[in-house]
C-alpha cells in the first residue's frame, strides 16, 4: 500500500507543477486538469478563453460541443442550436453509401443536400456521444489492492470495484459509464455519457470533393480535400435521447455549439483541437517497437495487401460493386498505408535505439538505489519475456482480426445470429420468454438483412474474399491456432479452398437473401446448426476466443511490467509533467499554425489553394476528377465571404496540433473557441506519433471552414444550412 500512495503523491504532485517541460505541442491531455495543467502555456501562446469555457461541469463549455461518434471511430462537433453537427465526409461515407443503395440515388458522386429537415436521412448504426463528466476514482480502486496480489487476482479487483462503480453512477438514470485506467493502471478515472441514436444525414459533398486526392494523397501533403459533413442529432420531446422515431422527435438543443470563424489564419496562430484520440502507447519499450516493426506492422500490412488486391480487382469491373465496396475499400486502405509510413517512419528515426537508450538511463537510476531496484527491477525483465511468448500469438490474432473478423463479410454477418440461436435452443427460459427474445431477435435481423447488409454485399465478391483470406490464415499461422475447419479443407477438400467456398456459398442461407427471409419467416434451431456458414463461423471464433485467453495470462505479465516502469520513468523524471496515453477518451492538444518540411524536402507552406487543386484534376483519374460547377465557381471567382486576403480559397491548413486516429472530424479552434477547420488526417512523418512524436515534423491536417461553407453555400446552393450556423468575420 506505501507503494501505491507514492504514486498517488507523484500524480498530485505533477498536477500542481506549472511550468511544463514537454516539447510545446505534444500531448493529448485530460480536460478536466487543463486549468491546473495546461492553461499558463495555452494562455502564452495566445488563448483568449479561460479553463472554465473549454471545461465545466457546471456551466456550458466546449466539451458539451463536442462528441464522439460510434463509440470513438470519430470525433463530431456541434455547430447550431438545433441540433446541427459536423464531422468528415469519410467518418459517415458508410452511411451516404447505404442511403445512396437504400433510396437509388449517387449521392456518393453527386453528394446529397437536405433542403428542409423532413429530407434529412436516418442512418441506423450510427451514435454520437456527449461527455457529462470526468471523476477521479483511483483512490476507490487502488485502496483494493495490495502487493500480494497475483497479475490476475490484481485484474479481477480493478474489474470487480469498476463494475460497481458504473452500477452505482448508471442506475437510474439514462447516462452510460466506463472506468479507464491511465498510466498502465497507475491511475483511474470514470466518464459519464450520454448518447443519441437518431442521427440524421442533412449535408454531404460529392466524393470528388470529399474524398479528392484519394488513396494517393492519403497521410500526406499537402492536400485540397473538403473532407466534411453535416449530420442532426434528434430526441424525445422530453429532451432525453430515443430511438429513430420521424414523426415525434425534434431536434436536439445542445448545451453547447461552436462558433466559425470565416476570418482566416496566419503563420504561428495559437490552435486547439478537442476530440476523442483513439489509441497512443508513447510509453512503448524497444522491446514493443521491435514487435511492432517485425510482427505487427507487416502481418496487418500483407493482409491488407491481399484485400485491396480483391476488392479493387473487383470495383473496377463493375460500377455498382465500386459502389457497395467504395467505403469498405477507403477503410482497408486507410491504415494499410499508416501501417507502412509508420514502419517507416520508426525506422528512419531509429526509435528502437533510442527507446533502449532511455532504458539503459532507467536502469542505471534503479541500480543507484536498493529500494528502487527492489520495487523496479522486474520491469523490464517482465516485459522483454512478455513481447518474446506475444510473437507467435500475435501473429494468429492479427490473422484473425484483419482476414476473418475483418475479413468477408459471411463471418460478421453469420455471428449476429448467435444470440437467436441461444434463445431458439435455450431450455432453462419460460416460454413466454422464449417467444418474446425470438421475435425481437428475428425483427432485429429482417432490418439489418434488408436495410444494411443486402444493399452492399455481392456474393462473388464475398467469395473471393473468403478463399483468400482463408487460404493466407491456413498458409500462414501456426497448425495450433486453426479452427477444425482447416483440417475438414485439408482431409475433405484436399485444401482447395475454393472448391469448399463454392460449397458453402452455394448453400449456406447467408449468402442468399431469399433462403435467409425464408429462415426468417420461422427461425428453426436445426436450420443454423446445419447450415455450414454458421458451424464454421462459430468454430472460427471459439478458436479464438481460446487464443484471448491462452493469451491472457502474457498480457497481464506484460501489462504489470509495463506498469512498473511506467512508474519507475515517471518518477525519475519527476521534473516533467507526463500526459497518459490516448485511450478514446475526450482528449484536448493544442499548437499553433505552421510550414511543415518533409524528409528530405523543401518546406511547404501551411495551407494550399484551389489554384493549386485545378492544376491536379486528372480526367478519368476518380481520385483527382474535378466537378464541373466546382470548375465554373472557379473560373468566375465566386467565392463570396470564403476567400482568404489574397481572393482565393484554400480548401487545407497545416498545424502542430498532436492528434492520431479517432481525431478525425474533430473542430480545429482558434484563440476564442471559434471552429477554423475540421481535423482529418496527420501527415507522414506523424504515423509513427502513436508510438514515437516527431516534434519537428508532427503535423494535423484539416480542411478550412471557409473551403466547407463555400462548397456548401456556392456550390450546393444550402442556404438553410448557412443560415443556422453562427459565421463570425
Amino acid at each position: 500500500m506505501k507503494q501505491l500512495k507514492k504514486f498517488q503523491l507523484l500524480l498530485l504532485t505533477f498536477i500542481f507543477i506549472f511550468t511544463l517541460k514537454v516539447k510545446p505541442d505534444e500531448g493529448m491531455w485530460l480536460l478536466h486538469l487543463v486549468e491546473k495543467l495546461n492553461y499558463g502555456r495555452m494562455k502564452e501562446m495566445g488563448l483568449k478563453l479561460s479553463a472554465e469555457e473549454i471545461y465545466s461541469i457546471n456551466t456550458a463549455s466546449i466539451k458539451d460541443a463536442v462528441v464522439s461518434i460510434n463509440n470513438g471511430m470519430c470525433t463530431g462537433f456541434m455547430v447550431s442550436k438545433e441540433g446541427l453537427m459536423m464531422t468528415n465526409h469519410h467518418c459517415v461515407l458508410e452511411y451516404i453509401t447505404d442511403n445512396a443503395i437504400k433510396y437509388n440515388a449517387d449521392y456518393l458522386n453527386d453528394g446529397f443536400w437536405a433542403t428542409d429537415k423532413r429530407q434529412e436521412l436516418y442512418n441506423p448504426n450510427l451514435k454520437v456521444t456527449f461527455l457529462i463528466r470526468i471523476e477521479d476514482v483511483s483512490s476507490r480502486i487502488l485502496k483494493t489492492l495490495n502487493e500480494t496480489m497475483s497479475d490476475v487476482e490484481r485484474q479481477e479487483s480493478i474489474d470487480d470495484i469498476s463494475e460497481k462503480i458504473v452500477k452505482e453512477t448508471t442506475d437510474n438514470t439514462h447516462y452510460e459509464a466506463v472506468v479507464k485506467n491511465l498510466y498502465r493502471g497507475n491511475q483511474f478515472l470514470l466518464f459519464v455519457y450520454e448518447s443519441y441514436h437518431d442521427v440524421r444525414l442533412v449535408g454531404a459533398p460529392p466524393k470528388a470533393i470529399g474524398f479528392f486526392g484519394g488513396d494517393t494523397d492519403n497521410w500526406l501533403w499537402p492536400r485540397q480535400t473538403g473532407d466534411f459533413a453535416f449530420l442532426r442529432i434528434y430526441m424525445a420531446p422530453d429532451g432525453k435521447p430515443a430511438q429513430y422515431n420521424k414523426r415525434i422527435n425534434i431536434p436536439y438543443l445542445p448545451k453547447h455549439f461552436l462558433p466559425i470563424s470565416v476570418k482566416g489564419v496566419e503563420k504561428d496562430d495559437f490552435t486547439m483541437v478537442i476530440g476523442y484520440p483513439g489509441t497512443t502507447e508513447r510509453f512503448m519499450t524497444s522491446y514493443g517497437v521491435q514487435h511492432q516493426i517485425d510482427v505487427l506492422n507487416p502481418t496487418i500490412v500483407r493482409i491488407r495487401d491481399a484485400k485491396l488486391r480483391v476488392l479493387q480487382e473487383e470495383m473496377s469491373k463493375d460500377a455498382n460493386i465500386e459502389l457497395m465496396y467504395h467505403s469498405k475499400n477507403m477503410n482497408i486502405a486507410n491504415y494499410w498505408k499508416y501501417f507502412i509510413g509508420q514502419t517507416e517512419t520508426l525506422k528512419r528515426k531509429n526509435v528502437f535505439a533510442e527507446k533502449q537508450s532511455l532504458e539503459k538511463k532507467f536502469n542505471e537510476w534503479i541500480n543507484e538505489n536498493p529500494k528502487r531496484k527492489d520495487e523496479y527491477g522486474d520491469a523490464l525483465p517482465k516485459i522483454k519475456i512478455a513481447y518474446e511468448q506475444l510473437e507467435k500469438y500475435d501473429i494468429a490474432r492479427m490473422f484473425f482480426r484483419e482476414a476473418i473478423d475483418r475479413g468477408p463479410d459471411i463471418f460478421q454477418f453469420t455471428r449476429q445470429y448467435d444470440s437467436l440461436y441461444y434463445y431458439l435452443t435455450a431450455k432453462e427460459l419460460p416460454e413466454e420468454e422464449k417467444a418474446s427474445n425470438i421475435a425481437k431477435q428475428t425483427t432485429k435481423l429482417k432490418f439489418f438483412a434488408s436495410n444494411y447488409h443486402f444493399n452492399s454485399y455481392d456474393v462473388t465478391v464475398d467469395k473471393r474474399l473468403f478463399v483468400e483470406m482463408l487460404r493466407m490464415y491456413y498458409d500462414v499461422v501456426d497448425k495450433k491456432f486453426h479452427a477444425e475447419i482447416f483440417q475438414e479443407v485439408e482431409s475433405k477438400y484436399n485444401s482447395n479452398f475454393l472448391l469448399f467456398a463454392n460449397v458453402l456459398f452455394d448453400n449456406s442461407i447467408f449468402s442468399s437473401k431469399e433462403k435467409l427471409y425464408d429462415f426468417l419467416r420461422e427461425p428453426n434451431a436445426k436450420v443454423l446448426e446445419n447450415d455450414i456458414a454458421f458451424k464454421i463461423t462459430r468454430q472460427l471464433y471459439k478458436k479464438q476466443d481460446e487464443l484471448v485467453e491462452n493469451m491472457r495470462q502474457i498480457k497481464l505479465v506484460l501489462n504489470a511490467g509495463e506498469k512498473l516502469f511506467q512508474k519507475g520513468f515517471m518518477e525519475m523524471k519527476s521534473d516533467k509533467i507526463f500526459y497518459p496515453d490516448a485511450n478514446s477518451t475526450m482528449r484536448l492538444s493544442y499548437g499553433k499554425i505552421d510550414t511543415y518540411t518533409p524528409t528530405d524536402g523543401a518546406e511547404l507552406p501551411y495551407f494550399t489553394t484551389i489554384d493549386q487543386m485545378m492544376t491536379r484534376e486528372k480526367p478519368g483519374n476518380h481520385e483527382f476528377s474535378i466537378p464541373e460547377k466546382l470548375k465554373e465557381l472557379y473560373k468566375a471567382k465566386d467565392y463570396g465571404q470564403y476567400a482568404d486576403k489574397t481572393k482565393t480559397i484554400v480548401p487545407c491548413i497545416l498545424s502542430t496540433d498532436d492528434t492520431t486516429g479517432g481525431h478525425s472530424g474533430a473542430p480545429l479552434l482558434n484563440a476564442y473557441g471559434e471552429v477554423i477547420g475540421l481535423l482529418f488526417d496527420i501527415n507522414w512523418e506523424a504515423t509513427a506519433s502513436s508510438i514515437w512524436y516527431v516534434p519537428e515534423q508532427t503535423r494535423s491536417i484539416s480542411t478550412d471552414i471557409r473551403y466547407a461553407l463555400f462548397i456548401t453555400d456556392k456550390y450546393a446552393n444550402a442556404k438553410n444550412i448557412i443560415q443556422e450556423l453562427d459565421i463570425r468575420k
